[in-house]
């Protein structure tokens, strides 16, 4: 197993650090508290869902928000190796560190784009999300005014609420922008989607609506034969629940690290890959009636163990879960005793007597035969569990395991997985017929 420490966007170092050995390293030891990141799980993940496509189905891997915490180089290039071929961020900077990184596959941003910004990225093969009919005509300018043509992805509203044209409210001026926006001579409209809001909910009817909405649009634009090559809408959840929503390509977010979105998946496939590790301080004998953290809001009822671990909020480790979680030492669960601190908390390990200075502790993660879950965090919080990986602060370091390739990583059949939007009519068709509810 390959174990490298690397400085990924969105935490402390230099965007184009190389990765580095450890041996290599300036740390005199591995640091007390870091996030450890399983590239081999992320690869598993990535094929599951590829699995779970209907046939012909490319894959988007949104690697937005820097991989959900995980580092969005190191899974986008992961993930590129073992069936994904497109890449999904939500900010413009977000694409432009990928290329900066040496990634070249196709990059859509889905939250809005200043135009000068639009047509920068034009330069960097970026396709950007429209979102209104305004936005394009104001974009569509920009590249005219620039001699460029930016490639685009139309946002359909079909129940989210938040971003894209609406055609539940009105679907005749849907169509009217939509046929409008497609012959603007600056744009090149690539693909079209939508985004599910209640697709991991254990009743799907609602996202059967969505889809029975989406595929009217469709089929009105295919009418007039202004079908774009690219169409979108499964999230993780659908990917894995709603076949009918593959259409010609999927957008997995969650799933790719391991996590369920929520309780109408069935996740068991799927393997969690970040763990986050820190290491006891400090152990202090105390005995009964001693105060523990900020507030004394814990008093001893016994003589215990109290260990101090150097995690805390300005970490991602919320304070919501004070005197609530567990952390992991020798395999045991240590309750979190007290107030969690901004660097620091302490736990108790009265009942592991050889818990000592230096010793592990996983704060997220397994060990033996305990798990402290992301989503047993996320109840205790109040949250998801997209929240607790996401949340954890650039102030962390992260390492990464992977193991030695021994045999060339998978390279997607063009044919059925092709670059750039480049997906066989024969495909869109296919994939339209089969959305029908």
């Amino acid at each position: 197993m390959t174990l490298f420490y690397s400085h990924p966007p969105g935490r402390a170092g230099s965007l184009s650090s190389p990765a580095i050995s450890l041996k290599r390293t300036l740390f005199s030891r591995v640091p007390a508290t870091r996030i450890a990141v399983d590239l081999d799980a992320v690869a598993r993940n990535t094929r599951v869902l590829h699995q779970a496509c209907t046939p012909n189905t490319s894959l988007m891997a949104v690697v937005k928000a820097n991989a959900y915490g995980h580092g969005a180089v190191h899974v986008a290039q992961t993930v590129l190796s073992h069936g994904a071929n497109f890449l999904g961020v939500a900010r413009m900077s977000e694409a432009v560190q990928l290329r900066e990184a040496g990634i070249q596959a196709p990059v859509l941003v889905f939250g809005d784009t200043l135009p000068d910004l639009a047509v920068q990225a034009a330069g960097l093969d970026i396709r950007v999300t429209l979102t209104g009919i305004d936005a394009a005509k104001t974009l569509n300018d920009a590249a005219g005014a620039a001699r460029t043509s930016v490639t685009a992805h139309i946002k359909i509203d079909t129940g989210m609420g938040r971003l894209g044209l609406c055609p539940g409210l009105d679907m005749s001026k849907t169509l009217t922008d939509l046929t409008s926006m497609m012959q603007m001579d600056n744009l090149a409209i690539e693909g079209i989607y939508t985004h599910f809001a209640n697709a991991d909910a254990v009743d799907n009817t609602h996202a059967k609506q969505q889809l029975a909405l989406f595929t009217q649009v469709l089929d009105r634009l295919d009418a007039d034969s202004l079908l774009p090559q690219v169409i979108h809408a499964a999230n993780s959840a659908a990917t894995l629940t709603l076949p009918r929503s593959h259409f010609t390509m999927v957008r997995p977010g969650i799933a790719l690290y391991g996590l369920c979105p929520g309780p109408g998946v069935n996740c068991t496939d799927l393997t969690p890959a970040l763990s986050l590790i820190s290491t006891i301080s400090q152990v202090k004998q105390v005995p009964k009636g001693f105060a523990i953290s900020y507030g004394s809001t814990h008093v001893t009822d016994r003589p215990t163990a109290i260990a101090t671990v150097p995690v805390g909020y300005a970490d991602g480790y919320s304070r919501l879960l004070s005197a609530k979680a567990h952390m992991l030492v020798k395999g045991q669960r240590a309750r979190v005793t007290g107030r969690v601190c901004m660097d620091f908390t302490m736990i108790d390990v009265g009942h592991i007597p050889d818990a000592a200075v230096g010793d592990e502790v996983v704060v997220l993660g397994t060990r033996g035969n305990e798990t402290v879950s992301a989503d047993e965090l996320a109840d205790l919080m109040g949250t998801i569990n997209y929240e607790v990986v996401a949340g954890l602060t650039s102030r962390l370091p992260v390492y990464y395991r992977r193991q030695p390739i021994d045999a060339p990583g998978h390279t997607p059949d063009p044919e059925k997985h092709p670059h750039h939007g480049n997906i066989p009519k024969n495909n869109r068709e296919s994939s339209k017929r089969a959305s029908h509810p």
